[in-house]
């Protein structure tokens, strides 16, 4: 048994661990624990040794909880080396709840926020799924049908009393993911989460914007979507954020206001932080034919 493990049995009450256990699956707190000696482990590498390498830092630190990938990993990583202030967050593209960026932390560190969806069936489900693991602070996590685009999504904020500093924002909506963040003018996150397209390598575009833009990989080439990173981490700087690290999945990347990462991440370039997606590899070949395979659909160059 790790030393980490001896001391969460030793000086968290019983009650309180069966509690936990009760919250989420069994075998996802036994997940916790071990994960928790590596993040130490590498908290006190960047203590003392500065100049570690950042891309690998969050690669050791990423696991999965509800996240698609290791992203409940790397979001405990930066939040335990800057903070938090509300504890708040808004995620767009949630599906069912079940395995996106911030269920992690409302079921199990108390963090409360705005959930949305374009499905109806998907956050009926996630609602359902929140008040059986919630019970009475199911009201932490707001569950919201709506097909989000740059021109409702400040009112869609608004609406549910939303506005200002929040922690976390996430955007996975497999489209107009870019133009969405672009037109976010009425929240000011701390951290912000974007899914980015690997497949566009280096290349500087996104997909040109339609409001009506929905995901259809059967009627279109299935990796026809979103931003590439480099574009994402052009806006993140105009908006004052910095690229600090992508899972290494290749599906998500990390950006975190320049004022709050001051101190304690370091800005990445997109080519220090790019991982190509394993699955696009797997089934459309080398990363430099996967964009040669989207000739002919519409992009915009940022």
């Amino acid at each position: 048994m790790s030393k980490t493990r001896q001391f969460i049995r030793r000086f968290i009450p019983q009650k309180l661990l069966i509690f936990i256990r009760e919250m989420i699956y069994p075998e996802k707190i036994y997940l916790i624990e071990d994960k928790v000696d590596s993040l130490f482990k590498t908290y006190y590498q960047d203590l003392v040794a500065p100049d570690l390498n950042q891309k690998t830092a969050f690669k050791n630190v990423e696991f999965k909880v509800y996240s698609k990938h290791g992203g409940d990993g790397i979001l405990a990583y930066i939040f335990s080396k800057i903070g938090a202030t509300h504890r708040t967050f808004i995620e767009m593209g949630v599906e069912d709840g079940r395995e996106c960026n911030t269920a992690n932390l409302s079921l199990n560190f108390g963090w409360r926020g705005l959930m949305i969806d374009a499905s109806e069936e998907w956050i009926r489900s996630a609602k359902n799924f929140f008040k059986e693991k919630l019970g009475g602070r199911a009201g932490n996590v707001q569950t919201v049908v709506s097909f989000v685009t740059a021109e409702n999504i400040n009112q869609l904020f608004s609406d549910n009393s939303f506005k200002g500093d929040i922690d976390l924002l996430s955007i996975d909506i497999d489209g107009n993911d870019y133009w969405v963040w672009r037109a976010i003018n009425t929240i000011n996150p701390r951290v912000v989460v974007v899914e980015y397209n690997s497949a566009f390598g280096y290349h500087s575009l996104t997909i040109k914007y339609d409001p009506e833009h929905c995901y259809k990989p059967r009627q279109e080439h299935p990796l026809y979507f979103g931003a590439s990173l480099v574009a994402l981490s052009k806006l993140a700087k105009e908006k004052g954020y910095i690229l600090v690290a992508c899972d290494c999945h290749g599906h998500d990347a990390f950006f975190i206001r320049k004022d709050v990462a001051k101190g304690k991440f370091i800005e990445l370039s997109p080519k220090e932080a790019f991982y190509p997606n394993p699955h696009s590899l797997k089934k459309f070949g080398p990363l430099e034919g996967q964009f040669e395979q989207m000739k002919g659909f519409e992009f915009e160059k940022i």
